[in-house]
């Protein structure tokens, strides 16, 4: 009985600790899965892949994207990578971004039926912007815009 006493006390304590190390450590210092970031001007919504599997899920499998978001896919290298639709249930805006988030191209309106086609950046680039269809221009954004980008 003491043993099980002394294990549930050290749960408990583990417990409270691990929270209060929560609560009191600054969030700059935490370290995220997924990072949100609204921009205030647009209120835009980032949600960052900036891993293997993040990529190469991306947008797939969703039955809708909604406005004023975007999945930001960031390389740990500049290049030529191809986007596909596969397993895509709706249609998206592919936007290519230099480094300060200048668009470079726009693939408007790519639809799940363009599967097996690829498509690629104008140049190498380590930003790749992927919204629902029709949002780049809902946004105002262009060949030539700089899209507010969240801090990386």
């Amino acid at each position: 009985m003491k043993i099980r006493t002394a294990i549930i006390s050290s749960i408990v304590a583990l417990a409270v600790i691990g929270a209060l190390g929560y609560f009191l450590i600054p969030h700059s210092e935490r370290e995220t899965v997924s990072t949100y970031t609204e921009i205030a001007k647009s209120d835009f919504v980032f949600d960052i892949a900036d891993t293997d599997a993040e990529r190469v899920q991306g947008l797939s499998g969703r039955t809708d994207v909604p406005e004023d978001y975007g999945l930001l896919f960031v390389f740990p290298a500049q290049g030529s990578y191809g986007f596909w639709m596969k397993d895509m249930r709706v249609s998206i805006d592919i936007a290519w971004l230099s480094e300060d988030g200048t668009v470079l191209k726009i693939d408007e309106n790519v639809s799940p039926d363009t599967f097996p086609a690829v498509f690629y950046p104008p140049r190498p680039v380590r930003l790749v912007l992927e919204t629902r269809a029709g949002e780049m221009r809902r946004q105002g954004w262009d060949v030539g815009t700089r899209v507010p980008l969240p801090k990386l």
